[in-house]
C-alpha cells in the first residue's frame, strides 16, 4: 500500500495534498495504490497502516498549533495564543494514545 502524505508545510494550514475540503486535508480512500490485488489485509494490519497516518497526520497539526500559538503571541494575542497552545498539548496526548493503541496492536 503506497500512501504519500507529506507535510512540507508549505502554505499557512501546514498541508502540501490536494485539498477538497474548507478544513485542509482530504478523508478519501483514494491512496494511490491497487484494490484489485488478491490479498487483503487482515483487520489489526488495517488498523496498524492507519494508526501511522492518523499518527503522522495528527503531529502535523501540533506542529502547527504550537507554531501559531507562538505567532499569536507575538501578535499580542496572549488569550488566543493559550488557547492554541493548550490545542497542541491535547494533540501530543492524542499521539500518546495512538502510538499506546498501536504497541499493543502490534505485541
Amino acid at each position: 500500500m503506497t500512501h504519500n502524505h507529506d507535510h512540507d508545510h508549505s502554505h499557512g494550514h501546514g498541508h502540501s495534498h490536494d485539498h477538497d475540503h474548507n478544513h485542509g486535508h482530504n478523508h478519501g480512500h483514494d491512496h494511490g495504490h491497487d484494490h484489485s490485488h488478491t490479498h487483503e489485509l487482515t483487520f489489526e494490519q488495517k488498523l496498524e497502516k492507519l494508526f501511522g497516518h492518523w499518527i503522522d497526520h495528527n503531529d502535523s497539526h501540533k506542529d502547527t498549533f504550537f507554531t501559531w500559538a507562538k505567532r499569536a503571541k507575538e501578535a499580542g494575542l496572549g488569550d488566543v495564543s493559550e488557547k492554541i497552545e493548550k490545542a497542541g498539548q491535547l494533540s501530543e496526548e492524542v499521539t500518546r494514545h495512538l502510538k499506546d493503541a498501536l504497541t499493543k496492536l502490534t505485541e
